[in-house]
């Protein structure tokens, strides 16, 4: 059986849900079972109800902590007495950190949320769209005061989002460059072809 090591100073729920986001990205939340990550934790799959209910429980948990930390850091962000361009840049900056330190989580977040059930799937569909609306807001101030071409900030948020989540590849990639050169190559290509010459 294969044992996983718990992190220092987590709690073996804490552990049950980073080897879950695991096998979640690896193998997709359908395809993995409870018997799965019982195995992959080092416990007998009984054990694992002490400290969850269910799968379902696990992606509601995963889905969810992201969105609140995106919804945090745009809050903030929001709030900043700055350009809409700097802005634009501080959400990129923070999306690509997080694939890039959180990747699991948020792997899972972007891609497995569709098999969450309803009330909680109604509820992760719309904090999507309205985070969209928020950031395409932003880009629309930014044009209003000449900051940001005139572009469709709709399709620029989405463009935006699929280049962070292409990050996927990089953490798959054998020659890869730093994390660091990666975001700034990131951020100089995306926010450059917004920025208003």
């Amino acid at each position: 059986m294969a044992k996983i090591r718990q992190r220092k100073n987590s709690t073996r729920k804490e552990t049950i849900v980073d080897t879950a986001a695991r096998l979640f990205r690896e193998r997709g939340f359908a395809a993995t079972s409870m018997r799965d990550l019982a195995e992959q934790v080092g416990v007998e799959a009984a054990s694992l109800y002490n400290h969850i209910s269910s799968k379902a429980e696990i992606l509601q948990e995963l889905c969810f902590k992201v969105a609140n930390q995106f919804i945090s850091n745009i809050d903030k962000i929001e709030a900043e007495d700055s350009p809409a361009i700097k802005k634009i840049e501080a959400i990129l900056r923070f999306h690509i950190r997080q694939m890039l330190n959180h990747y699991e989580e948020v792997y899972v977040s972007d891609r497995e949320w569709k098999h969450l059930t309803d009330p909680y799937l109604s509820n992760i569909r719309n904090q999507r769209r309205v985070y969209r609306q928020r950031i395409a807001s932003i880009i629309e101030e930014g044009i209003r005061k000449n900051e940001i071409k005139k572009i469709d900030a709709p399709t620029a948020v989405l463009i935006m989002l699929h280049a962070v989540s292409g990050i996927e590849s990089w953490h798959r990639s054998k020659q890869k460059i730093s994390g660091e050169i990666l975001e700034e190559n990131m951020i100089s290509i995306l926010i450059e072809g917004l920025q208003k010459k």
